[in-house]
Formats: structure tokens, C-alpha cells, sequence
């Protein structure tokens, strides 16, 4: 089957789901499970993962350090403000050994879940657009950004951060659709396309 696809962008992470939800889209793939989570819940929408893409990791920059190791006590970490993110961000701090969240906070820790910060980081809550300015600010001393907000300066996840998510990241993109429309031949047809898993 043959499909002709019309991609759409837009300039805001809410639009694509109000979009789809309206009827607007077929589907879209932009985001992870967790982000369609809260979306669904705050707005009351009934979209589903209908198929995985790939994972665009979320990563630490710096202009100030090259490694982990050279972070002093007391550095400036900003990282997204969302909900979804600001905990995937979290977690990639826990990851890198730089904080302790308590053992069940799921994929959606927030700061308030910090049981342990040995180089008593400041953590700094910003929108996830201004993140790659203040890669330039003198009192930010890693920015924790995704790859939605990095390709936009030219940076690379993989050959210019000082640190990275896993590939095994629960964060994969996934393709979104309306419930009632998870079964639409047009729906279906995308898979094939995008999936990797």
C-alpha cells in the first residue's frame, strides 16, 4: 500500500496532540510514553502508542567541562521544567551519579524526590526551549537539553555532550493516534516507516 503522507510541523510541543486529538492529523511522533501520559491526563485526550520510533537522547552540555569528573561542588545544572522531562533529566543525573532519587519515583521524579546531592548541585528548572541559551550564561555550568532543543545549535548528542542518556532509554518516540482511529488503514500504513521496535 502506498501512502501519501503530509507532514505537518509545528512550533510548540502541546499543538501536535490538541491537533490530533481534533481530528486534525491522522497521528503524530513526536514525544514518549511518558510525556503522552501527562498530556493525556492534563488535557483529557484519548491518544495511544500505536508504534515506537527511535530514542532522540536527552543529554548534558557545557561550555565549562569535559567531563563529569570536573564538575565542582555547588555547579549550576539547569535542566527542562515540564513534568516529563524535568524527570527523565532527573534520572540522567541519577545515572551519571551526581544525585539519589528515592528508589520509586517511576519515570516522573521531581526535585522534591533528591534524597542525596554530594557536590550540592543547584538545579535550575527552565522551559526546555531557553535551555540552549543559557549553554552561554556564566553561572550555568551544564545544561541538560533534548534533542529537540540541541539540533537547533548545531550541537551533537552523541559527539558533543558531556554526558548521555543510554540506547536502552525508556524515553523511545513513539507514533500517536486518536483510540478510535488505532486501527485506520492510513494509521497502520506509518508503522513500517517509523518503527524500529
Amino acid at each position: 500500500m502506498a501512502l501519501d503522507v503530509e507532514l505537518v510541523g509545528f512550533s510548540g510541543s502541546l499543538l501536535p496532540n490538541d491537533a490530533t486529538n481534533q481530528g486534525e492529523l491522522d497521528a503524530n511522533v513526536f514525544q514518549h510514553r511518558p510525556f503522552l501520559a501527562e498530556d493525556n491526563k492534563a488535557h483529557g485526550y484519548k491518544l495511544v502508542a500505536v508504534a515506537n520510533t527511535f530514542v532522540f537522547p536527552m543529554a548534558g552540555y557545557s561550555r565549562k567541562i569535559k567531563a563529569v569528573s570536573d564538575l565542582k561542588d555547588g555547579a549550576t545544572i539547569a535542566i527542562p521544567n515540564d513534568p516529563t522531562n524535568l524527570g527523565r533529566a532527573l534520572l540522567l543525573l541519577q545515572k551519571e551519579k551526581l544525585i539519589t532519587l528515592k528508589p520509586d519515583t517511576g519515570l516522573l521524579p521531581t526535585a522534591l524526590d533528591i534524597t542525596a546531592n554530594p557536590k550540592q548541585l543547584k538545579i535550575m528548572e527552565l522551559e526546555g526551549a531557553q535551555l540552549p541559551r543559557v549553554l552561554d550564561d556564566p553561572k550555568v555550568d551544564v545544561a541538560i537539553i533534548s534533542t529537540t532543543y540541541i539540533q537547533q545549535t548545531g550541537l551533537s548528542p552523541v559527539h558533543d555532550s558531556v554526558f548521555i542518556e543510554d540506547k536502552n532509554s525508556p524515553y523511545v518516540n513513539i507514533v500517536v493516534t486518536r483510540e478510535d482511529n488505532k486501527d485506520a488503514e492510513n494509521v497502520e500504513g506509518i508503522y513500517p516507516v517509523v518503527s524500529v521496535a
